[in-house]
């Protein structure tokens, strides 16, 4: 094993090749570039890199990057990554390999949780190699080794607040480590702070701040995130920062127009509070919903775009053909938009049964936030630590959520109304549940009440519909699944025209409906209101895939190029 001299304190990346001259050329490569601010190491076998990892650890210092061969003797890559997780389980791994080796790598996805392979020989590293690395390092320091200093979030267990502030800094990607309150811990850092657990959640920042019960516009303030308009006219106006909100933001911006994009929580829609998104192209290791959706804010800012978040549409006032409509926001701020695109996504649908939905005769049942969730982020893998969670739904988003909480849970428990997975589920997913020790799948079978103590979950009654039995269940945890109901609400006095489900007219289907005025049929994906388009899982009839609202919201810029030039 080779080191550079007297580089103290600077994070490690670490490269292990048995070939002498290919770990030379790597680790050479990879000094030219990054060896000003990371110490480069490299070892010529993986017991011999284990040791250095030891003596790393016992040094205090941190490893940002493992990059390993994947063909050693005595140990491979992955078995090497496997170990080395164990000192630094957050240091992002890499696994060199030949062509030859790519199914072998593509394995190795789900065995270490790899973040990338990468095909030797890799010139120019230009190309090749330093983007990849940047990424990663990029992605490490958003997290680092957490033994520097972070976030604390103080929480109650079953505090629906608690939740909802642990989501959107989950989902912004803001690193933080949630205590509750009732742990020595959290006891220890209330009274530090001069509270007490009457008040929470509580969130102390790395500088010492304190949040208490801290609103989403504190929240995004303390993020650095943009609360309100900076112009009261625009081009282009973007309502909702799902994937095609976001793909819009990015195409309109880049392509001249002044461009601002709505979002009343956080950027992602239901896409980014999945804990990883398998089959979008050009992933071949997946990606998380956070990941990818906060690269798509920080790519729409780079080119001019503004982001609200904590501001939601309210109304929308249509003006004559060619004119500016106008969006008023909460906080009685309006802003004017010469074109429109609706991006606003769906909710998941609520179960109708006690505790699942804001019952208006029952206010003080509701057990939503306090062991019922609508969907899942990747906060809830260490949140649902030794807990019996069940998940309903059959979908994609389902079985990741399945797939990633079964990695700390008890048990993972899969309802699906119908008779197979695989008749809304991708096929490779479905190979993976069905491999998985601890989830079971029970088909058939609804929830069809729930059982609380002290005012949270902590049962279900299930119905298998093939015998007409209940039977009632302990449940820590029930993350819903269901469907889709379209955010359209504050669009009827628009006139916008609406499928029968609340879904968003668009193109042909507009010309089914009365009110369209002119001369030229509709755009494609242009609404009843000339200049107001839709995109994504909110229009009628969409794919509700991530790929297909990324093209819809990308396609939505063409043709509002097209109406501001006609106009």
């Amino acid at each position: 094993m080779t080191e550079p001299g007297n580089q103290a304190r600077r994070p490690a990346i670490l490269t292990v090749d048995d070939d002498p001259a290919v770990s030379r050329a790597v680790a050479r490569d990879l000094r030219r570039h990054y060896g000003e601010r990371y110490r480069i190491v490299r070892a010529e076998s993986g017991a011999d890199a284990l040791e250095t990892l030891k003596e790393l650890k016992l040094r205090g210092d941190t490893v940002a990057v493992f990059v390993a061969d994947y063909r050693m003797p005595q140990m491979s890559g992955i078995e090497f990554l496997e170990k080395a997780m164990d000192f630094f389980p957050l240091a992002r791994r890499v696994l060199l390999t030949a062509y030859a080796d790519t199914h072998a790598a593509i394995d190795a996805i789900n065995v270490v949780d790899l973040d990338h392979y990468l095909l030797k020989p890799w010139d120019p590293p230009e190309e090749k190699l330093y983007p990849v690395i940047d990424g990663l390092l990029e992605e490490w320091q958003s997290v680092g080794d957490r033994a520097m200093p972070y976030t604390k979030v103080i929480v109650h267990r079953y505090s629906e607040r608690s939740w909802e502030v642990r989501q959107f800094l989950a989902r912004n990607q803001y690193s933080f480590r949630a205590v509750n309150a009732d742990e020595p811990k959290g006891q220890q850092l209330l009274e530090a702070a001069g509270l007490d657990n009457t008040r929470l959640p509580v969130v102390i920042t790395e500088k010492g701040e304190t949040l208490v019960e801290p609103t989403d516009v504190e929240l995004a303030t303390m993020l650095g995130l943009s609360t309100s308009p900076q112009l009261q006219m625009y081009d282009l106006a973007v309502i909702g920062g799902g994937p095609a909100g976001l793909a819009a933001a990015v195409y309109g911006a880049s392509e001249g127009l002044k461009t601002v994009l709505v979002e009343k929580s956080s950027t992602g829609g239901q896409a980014g509070r999945s804990s990883k998104i398998e089959n979008y192209l050009g992933f071949p290791t997946g990606v998380s919903g956070a990941e990818l959706t906060t690269s798509a804010r920080r790519q729409a800012e780079r080119f001019g775009a503004e982001v609200i978040t904590t501001q939601e549409a309210g109304k929308l006032s249509v003006n004559g053909v060619g004119a500016a409509h106008s969006i008023q926001l909460n906080e009685d701020n309006t802003i004017g938009a010469r074109a429109i695109i609706l991006a606003t996504g769906v909710d998941y649908r609520q179960l109708q049964i006690t505790g699942c939905w804001d019952d208006p005769d029952d206010p003080s049942c509701n057990y939503i936030g306090r062991g019922v969730y609508y969907g899942a982020s990747v906060s809830d893998n260490s949140e649902c630590a030794g807990e019996d969670v069940f998940i309903v739904g059959g979908a994609n988003s389902a079985g990741q959520a399945a797939m990633y909480m079964a990695q700390t849970a008890k048990s993972v428990t899969m309802l699906i109304r119908g008779p197979s997975l695989e008749a809304g589920m991708s096929q490779y997913l479905v190979d993976r549940i069905q491999k998985s020790p601890n989830i079971t799948v029970r088909t058939c079978t609804e929830v069809v009440n729930t059982v609380a103590t002290d005012g949270h979950l902590s049962g279900l009654e299930l119905l298998d519909k093939r015998t007409d039995q209940t039977e009632t269940v302990n449940c820590d945890r029930m993350c819903c699944f269901i469907g889709a109901t379209p955010r359209t609400d504050w669009l009827e006095e628009a006139g916008i025209a609406r499928d029968d489900y609340g879904f968003v007219l668009s193109g042909p289907d507009v010309m089914k409906v009365s009110g369209w005025t002119l001369d030229r049929p509709p755009h494609h994906l242009e609404t009843s209101v000339p200049g107001v388009f839709v995109a994504g899982d909110v229009r009628s009839e969409s794919a509700k895939r991530v790929a297909a609202a990324v093209g819809e919201g990308s396609m939505a810029v063409m043709l509002v190029h097209r109406y501001l030039a006609e106009a």
